[in-house]
């Protein structure tokens, strides 16, 4: 399956350049766990957590890292792509309802 990140209309991709303020040791488990998700793996807690109960074939990678908690939102598209759609840092327990709406409305662009 190929992996795609989502483009603004500009053609801007607001994950890749999230990713880029990261450190290198959490950009690295990053493309690692998008190595896996690619071969075929079935990611799982602590790692991947399903978001089927906000929209079915979304999930979040977790990451910690000095700064604090890290999340990244993926949607399987079958028999398409994995779409990389947002990221963020995560300060509360809830995905905020903001953060939420954008990436749906991301899911209804792929």
């Amino acid at each position: 399956m190929k992996v795609r990140f989502y483009r603004t209309m500009s053609g801007r991709s607001p994950v890749e350049e999230f990713l880029k303020e990261l450190s290198e040791e959490t950009r690295s488990d990053f493309y690692d766990a998008i190595s896996l998700l690619v071969e075929g793996f079935n990611l799982s807690m602590p790692l991947s957590r399903n978001l089927a109960s906000i929209c079915s074939g979304l999930h979040e990678l977790r990451f910690g890292d000095k700064m604090g908690q890290v999340r990244v939102f993926y949607f399987i598209k079958k028999g398409s792509a994995i779409y990389i759609l947002h990221a963020i840092r995560k300060k509360t327990q809830e995905i905020p309802k903001k953060e939420i709406d954008l990436i749906l409305k991301r899911i209804r662009e792929v």
